[in-house]
């Protein structure tokens, strides 16, 4: 299944994504897609019900409609560093034993085509285009990694949205360069695993104001989507609707010499393989 939320922000509804053009509306069935309709096992009777709506043809035409984040706002946004060999070499930096961690605020998930807005006093703004998987059931100290595939409700693209000045020049954690407003433009749709043949080999892309910057393959990832679900259990909770950031492929803005930084009015473009594309333009401080 291909879920997607549309409408204007806040009062986005859910739907089911046929085609380019055609969906099938899910808001009768629940409001949204939340951590509570996840916990419940609410994915598993939508295939059914969405068959039998197109059967008798219950389908609705895209018109144009903004398209939101294809999830509520997650309880939690974990991210892992660094994950990506060729990403790690770039960057001049050892490739980690162990998963990087840290941690963006909720409140920067936004819709796969909203505007990014630079934040105050930035001077070094990057992207990154990254995997998100979310976490379809409560999940604590799970046994081994096969377990992990259970957990998971599906994958998405995100851009790690990044102030790289923050991040690295003002001490302390990461999260500061990571957790500005509409720091992590997520969607446009929540891919089940059923329609994927392999997460791990998945091609990666993201444009600058149209000039390739990132190209790149999950399978260079050096902790695949499973042991870093399996990894986390170890160590907190994972809720339903969970949102993780997987890392990003070679290309970012910081590994450029010398360095390429967004400015306003720059337009993103991003996609992965099977999991669809998003646009971004850079809008000025607040």
């Amino acid at each position: 299944m291909y879920l997607m939320r549309i409408g204007p922000a806040g009062s986005e509804k859910p739907i089911a994504r046929l085609d380019e053009t055609t969906y099938v509306d899910l808001s009768d069935v629940t409001p949204d897609f939340t951590e509570a309709f996840l916990a419940a096992d609410g994915l598993a009777s939508l295939p059914v019900l969405i068959a039998e709506r197109v059967a008798r043809g219950a389908v609705s035409t895209f018109a144009g409609e903004r398209i939101g984040a294809p999830i509520t706002r997650p309880h939690q946004i974990l991210c892992i560093g660094l994950n990506y060999s060729d990403h790690a070499a770039e960057t001049g930096q050892a490739v980690p034993a162990e998963p990087i961690l840290f941690t963006k605020s909720p409140n920067t998930l936004i819709g796969p085509n909203d505007d990014v807005r630079t934040p105050r006093g930035s001077t070094k703004l990057d992207w990154e285009v990254e995997l998100g998987i979310v976490i379809g059931r409560r999940t604590s100290y799970l046994d081994s990694v096969e377990d992990a595939r259970e957990a998971i409700a599906g994958f998405t693209v995100v851009n790690d949205v990044s102030e790289r000045a923050f991040q690295l020049e003002r001490s302390g954690q990461w999260s500061k360069g990571k957790s500005a407003e509409t720091f992590n433009p997520t969607g446009p749709w929540l891919v089940t695993p059923d329609e994927i043949d392999d997460v791990r080999r998945l091609g990666m892309w993201l444009d600058v104001n149209g000039v390739r910057r990132q190209t790149g393959s999950t399978s260079t990832m050096i902790f695949d989507p499973y042991v870093i679900v399996h990894y986390l259990s170890q160590f907190l909770v994972l809720e339903p609707g969970d949102l993780i950031n997987t890392g990003t492929p070679p290309g970012v803005g910081l590994g450029f010499t010398p360095p390429i930084w967004l400015q306003v009015d720059d337009v993103m473009e991003l996609g992965i393989q099977g999991l669809g594309s998003q646009r971004q333009r850079v809008i000025a401080p607040r």
